[in-house]
């Protein structure tokens, strides 16, 4: 149960629903014409959340003495599992990942996109060991590696069998799903200056140079509630440019993604303590949750 728990198998849960939404909910009713069959669909969420959970072992790893200043409750490297055992299990799955991807980008004629998940990897036990010490350079990598989760779904399924005869409606397809991999890079990005607002004080003491450490936490606060008050004009205008003639979408965009993220803007400008960024940080996993399930209404709303 600790090593399961090491891996956060919540977000690898997430990481896997995103994707499988994209491929039924979103490429399906489309009618795009798809390369991976439903096994080698799995063999892809398979290499994806692998290598996740590789990333959030190594960081758990390189994180241990900043956790026990953070959450001491919560740490589990050098306690409930051994460091050599974390990272044997970080090996294993790493592994895995690279290995099951290798495989598939050969099945589809596409060995170079072996080099995502070896590219991925690397990122992430980089981020781990020095990029996450870096002002902001930690937290672009990682919002732009969840959104990656998103696009590589389209370039496994829908790139290797677009053509010059349906290039117009892949792209149209492929072209949506870079917009939900855009909310989830914007929402990845508000939720890690959180977790940063939230996990100060061990920050600090382990050397990393996070924005409220660099310009205060008042200010980072400020930040948060300016990105999150953007994004909410940014749905808002997204549901105005096209989804105004679909009356489900537009009820379902404002009562589980714009009314959640006006609950996070209020709730952000009062943040001072903890506990709030705590909460900031749920109430963001849930918009990411309600805003990829919006996908959910292609087959029965938008077409």
């Amino acid at each position: 149960m600790k090593y399961l728990q090491l891996t956060r198998p919540i977000n690898l849960l997430l990481i896997a629903l995103v994707q499988v939404l994209i491929k039924y909910s979103l490429f399906e009713p489309f009618n795009a014409v798809t390369a991976l069959s439903d096994l080698h669909f799995s063999l892809l969420v398979i290499a994806t959340i692998s290598i996740a959970a590789g990333g959030n072992i190594i960081n758990d790893i390189y994180d241990a003495d900043i956790d026990r200043i953070n959450k001491p409750k919560k740490v589990i490297v050098g306690k409930a599992i051994s460091e050599r055992n974390a990272s044997t299990f970080y090996v294993i799955l790493t592994t895995l990942g690279v290995g099951v991807g290798f495989y598939l980008a050969n099945t589809i004629g596409k060995p170079i996109y072996a080099t995502l998940f070896i590219g991925i990897a690397a990122l992430l036990y980089l981020y781990a060991t020095y990029l996450k010490t870096i002002l902001l350079a930690g937290t672009i990598l990682v919002s732009v590696l969840v959104a990656m989760s998103i696009i590589i779904v389209g370039l496994f399924d829908l790139v290797p069998v677009t053509n010059p005869s349906n290039q117009e409606s892949q792209w149209e397809v492929f072209k949506i799903s870079l917009e939900y991999a855009l909310f989830a890079f914007i929402l990845n990005f508000i939720r890690e200056l959180v977790k940063d607002l939230q996990d100060i004080n061990g920050d600090k003491n382990g050397g990393k140079s996070t924005l409220p450490i660099a310009i205060g936490r008042s200010r980072a606060t400020t930040v948060v509630f300016a990105l999150g008050a953007i994004t909410t004009l940014s749905v808002i205008g997204y549901m105005y440019v096209f989804l105004y003639a679909y009356t489900s979408a537009v009820l379902y965009f404002l009562f589980l993604v714009v009314a959640p993220l006006l609950f996070f803007c209020i709730k952000s400008f009062e943040a001072e303590k903890t506990k709030h960024y705590a909460l900031l940080s749920i109430l963001l996993k849930i918009i990411m949750l309600t805003g990829m399930c919006a996908m959910l209404l292609y087959p029965f709303v938008i077409l």
